[in-house]
């Protein structure tokens, strides 16, 4: 038997149109009466009918996140982070992979429009500006996470790259390293690949220290890169005492590549990764590595996308901390 909101309304002896305001939040009753329908509806067993109501409010509840279609640990963290502020807000998500660099983008919105998403989370895809024009014809708010764009305009929330980068190239310097390498890079990647060079250089720079091109092994940060950038380090005989890996599966590979070269680490070589994934710790050695808030991202870009379709709310650029967790893959370099 199907409860109806005139059954809550005999129950509790008030009007329809009272138990239907309380039920959507609508006000024009004191907090008694909104207790007492509230609890007569879940003695009841009382579930809305959600897609009647959706019709009404032209409104899906439904949020639609796009990511590329690569099996990097971190997506995990950060659609965790946003499945549970939507289901904690009583919104739904619907997840659609656009392909490696995010080239069926504009067939994925085209699903979501048809969907009736009211709101859209892009995660780590570089934006083109017919991209750019397409989400905005959809007219409903929108927030990219571990991206950027040159379009400042467009509201986006992610770790400054360009800082962490840096960070992690002092911290291998203030361990005595002289030569450090970076692996497992994009060259063509102008959101995590650009800027993470950059950092690179300006640590290195700001700190007297040279590097040739070689010191840089480019790579889709994959494990497979890391393992492919150590046997290339190891043949140049570049002398390289520490890398700076762009990804923790990277770094992974930098240490499986190590233990087939009789390589100790972090004896013969230090090892930095990038993201603090679950499998840092899992490492043997445990990774050091720069710590991206995944979860946070994705609990803050929901969070911020339901303020947008509730009340009206502009989202806002957030930039979120980044820090080094330290384990055991980096020693300190005695020349």
């Amino acid at each position: 038997m199907t409860i109806t909101i005139k059954d809550i309304a005999n129950a509790a002896k008030v009007s329809t149109a009272t138990v239907s305001r309380v039920l959507n939040g609508a006000g024009g009753y004191n907090e008694e009466t909104k207790k007492k329908i509230l609890q007569i509806a879940e003695e009841l067993g009382y579930r809305r009918n959600e897609m009647a109501r959706s019709l009404v409010k032209k409104s899906s509840n439904l949020i639609g996140i796009i990511m590329p279609s690569v099996s990097t640990i971190f997506y995990a963290d950060i659609v965790n982070g946003i499945e549970k502020v939507a289901q904690k807000q009583g919104f739904s998500v619907i997840l659609s992979h656009a392909g490696v660099k995010g080239n069926r983008l504009i067939h994925c919105l085209k699903m979501l429009e048809e969907r009736k998403v009211d709101g859209l989370v892009i995660v780590s895809i570089p934006l083109m500006e017919d991209q750019i024009q397409a989400i905005e014809s959809l007219s409903i708010p929108y927030v990219l996470l571990s991206t950027d764009t040159p379009n400042k305009q467009i509201p986006l929330i992610k770790v400054d790259d360009y800082e962490a980068a840096y960070a992690a190239t002092k911290y291998l310097i203030n361990h005595g390293h002289r030569k450090i390498g970076l692996a497992g890079v994009d060259y063509s990647d102008r959101v995590a690949g650009t800027p993470r060079i950059e950092g690179y250089k300006k640590a290195l720079k700001d700190h007297g220290l040279s590097f040739s091109a070689n010191d840089i092994k480019a790579g889709d940060y994959s494990f497979t890169a890391g393992k492919e950038a150590l046997y290339a380090f190891r043949t140049e005989k570049s002398g390289i005492t520490a890398v700076f890996c762009v990804s923790d599966e990277v770094a992974l590979g930098i240490i499986s590549a190590a233990y087939e070269l009789g390589i100790k680490i972090p004896e013969d070589l230090s090892v930095i990764g990038y993201d603090n994934t679950r499998v840092a710790e899992m490492a043997v050695p445990p990774l050091t590595a720069i710590e991206q808030p995944f979860r946070l991202m994705g609990e803050k870009g929901c969070f911020k996308i339901i303020e947008a379709i509730q009340q009206k709310a502009a989202v806002k650029t957030e930039m979120l901390p980044f820090n080094i967790v330290e384990r055991a893959s980096v020693k300190h370099w005695k020349h």
